[in-house]
């Protein structure tokens, strides 16, 4: 496995507001290079074969307007599919339904600079318990499976060994770190100090088991 802060720090975080379909959305942005060219991130943020490899496994029909589901966590419709710069889709997860935008951009030298939208409703329920860690720590855990992935000449990420790693003194020192990254990227975006530091204690607690959050 990587190192930590390496990890951390090769992420961008953003957190804002925009106008979105009739209201007003809260939006998380996620951003990470890749030493990998634009085609291969595109094959494999999009390709039913390798989406597992740092993902999950995921079924259903991966075109526009087809309806994907990732095993265990969320599902959704692809409503734009532009490639292989990027895709629009509905992210449907516990009875609550956002989007996700990503984007990807050829950078000099080869590589590839991936940005992925997450949008929500203002009122969306998650938020108002754990703030942007609600979807943005799993993002960070997403775009490192990527990256482990990409870095290895397209291998698969081994879910057990992935799993093991999360329950280890690393894996909660990423979560808490990536938790704390957010916990800064909610302040830049306007949110006030103390409710975004309960927002960032809930979300540490829940994804490391230190201490119990409050009940949403």
């Amino acid at each position: 496995m990587t190192d930590v802060t390496h990890d951390i720090n090769d992420v961008h975080r953003q957190v804002g507001r925009r106008a979105f379909r009739q209201g007003e959305a809260r939006v998380v942005t996620v951003a990470r290079s890749y030493d990998a060219p634009l085609d291969d991130v595109w094959d494999a943020c999009t390709n039913a074969e390798r989406i597992p490899r740092w993902l999950l496994p995921v079924s259903g029909e991966l075109r526009l307007g087809g309806r994907y589901q990732l095993e265990g966590n969320a599902g959704g419709v692809i409503e734009r599919c532009d490639p292989p710069r990027g895709f629009t889709a509905t992210w449907e997860y516990g009875g609550e339904v956002s989007w996700i935008e990503l984007r990807l951009t050829p950078e000099d030298g080869g590589g590839t600079r991936f940005e992925l939208d997450h949008i929500a409703d203002v009122d969306d329920t998650k938020w108002a318990e754990f703030g942007p860690g609600a979807v943005g720590v799993g993002w960070d855990l997403m775009v490192r499976g990527l990256s482990l992935h990409l870095g290895s000449g397209g291998a698969p990420v081994d879910p057990e060994k992935f799993m093991g790693w999360m329950g280890s003194d690393e894996g909660r020192r990423f979560m808490t770190d990536s938790s704390e990254a957010w916990y800064a990227a909610n302040l830049a975006g306007g949110e006030d100090e103390k409710t975004a530091r309960a927002a960032a204690d809930r979300t540490i607690a829940a994804y490391t088991g230190a201490g119990e959050p409050d009940e949403g």
